[in-house]
């Protein structure tokens, strides 16, 4: 019986590819290179800063400049972090339903703690998080195990009792190896040449309601 869902935040919870990708364009523009289309940055929105500075500029994170471009990228996006950021649809009415049902809910994301502090008190949850994992919480990030065995300490729920609910393939993959539940969340940032069928996903949704039909 599954006593908790536990979620990713960005493309999952909340649609932030939009501040993401104007935290990006904004350093291009600043610099001088051309802006990346949010038609190109919206399925790799979730994949971190160091994912989108390449995208943007082709450095990799071994480039001795990439240091540089982090901080100033990082800095970019704390100034419009919540500009144009909203939860996805249905995720209040569904996270509704788990507090009628006494489901307890969390989070666990990469995200820094220096943007999650700030962004999750601002997304107008109906229900406040039982816990927030964020990428620098513990010693390693998904799809690192760590943060999906600190949550469930946190909330005193066992792993086999949890489900996780995210868009990306480390999501899966730290979530099954954890001992969790897992479901795929459609609705996020998906490329098409994600091979999604080789995710560990036990269940893939295509709308946050979809949820409650798991437990």
């Amino acid at each position: 019986m599954i006593q908790a869902v536990l979620f990713d935040l960005d493309g999952t919870l909340a649609d932030t590819a939009l501040d993401l990708g104007g935290a990006l364009n904004r350093l291009l523009a600043r610099n001088g290179l051309p802006a990346v289309p949010m038609a190109q940055i919206r399925p790799v929105a979730s994949h971190g800063a160091n994912y989108l500075i390449k995208l943007g500029t082709g450095i990799e994170k071994s480039h001795p400049d990439h240091s540089r471009w982090r901080q100033e990228y990082l800095a970019e996006y704390e100034h419009g972090f919540c500009d144009e950021t909203v939860l996805f649809e249905g995720i209040n009415p569904m996270l509704e339903q788990l507090a009628r049902r006494r489901i307890a809910w969390g989070i666990i994301t990469n995200k820094p703690h220096r943007f999650t502090s700030l962004l999750v008190p601002k997304l107008g949850f109906i229900a406040p998080p039982a816990v927030v994992v964020s990428g620098d919480t513990c010693a390693e990030s998904k799809p690192s195990t760590l943060p999906m065995h600190h949550a469930c300490r946190q909330i005193g729920i066992a792993p086999k009792r949890c489900l996780y609910v995210g868009d990306a393939e480390r999501d899966m993959v730290a979530g099954k190896n954890a001992g969790m539940a897992t479901a795929l969340a459609n609705w996020g940032y998906i490329a098409e040449s994600d091979q999604v069928h080789e995710w560990p996903a036990d269940a893939r949704l295509d709308a946050p309601g979809q949820i409650l039909d798991l437990l």
